[in-house]
């Protein structure tokens, strides 16, 4: 069997921090310390940590639903300082709602072997739920945190967990 990867998704200033610009409130920085653990468990146990992030041009058309955010190399396109990116993890730049979508991460999770893919992080109906599926789609296992993800919508929320799960996610 391979490797686990925790994949950190979107834990950026812009969604967690008071002042970004998609600031998701108490539900985002609830999450913060049983992400911050489970990334330390991951490295310790010899996984892999991946922070998948939002970083758009400053004319993506994801602007036309979502008011600007993560603007590439702009401090909302930072990861927290409350979980730190450090030597030995991967960072993968995103600019739609899949962290597979053009991006590298594939890669990463073949190269390094992982069998399991778990993923942390917002929002959960969004970008966690698109990662999700497109992970079931090739075939690697994937692993949601309930007390590792959040919304800026509870309904949106409990739909999409019950959703993935129906779809062959595993919810924990």
């Amino acid at each position: 069997m391979g490797k686990v990867a925790l994949v950190v998704i979107d834990m950026l200033n812009d969604f967690i921090d008071p002042q970004g610009a998609l600031y998701m409130g108490a539900a985002g920085r609830a999450i913060i310390p049983f992400i911050a653990g489970k990334v330390e468990e991951t490295r310790s146990g010899g996984g892999v940590v991946i922070f998948a992030c939002d970083a758009h041009a400053v004319a993506d058309r994801e602007f036309e639903q979502f008011k600007p955010h993560a603007v590439k190399n702009s401090w909302g396109a930072g990861i927290i300082a409350e979980i730190p990116f450090l030597a030995g993890d991967y960072r993968v730049d995103k600019t739609r709602y899949s962290a597979l979508h053009n991006t590298g991460l594939e890669d990463i999770l073949i190269r390094e072997e992982v069998w399991q893919v778990e993923l942390v992080g917002v929002c959960t109906s969004i970008c966690i739920m698109f990662t999700a599926i497109s992970l079931l789609d090739r075939e690697f296992h994937c692993r949601i945190y309930r007390d590792g993800v959040a919304d800026f919508d509870p309904q949106a929320h409990a739909f999409a967990l019950a959703h993935m799960q129906k779809l062959g996610v595993e919810v924990v």
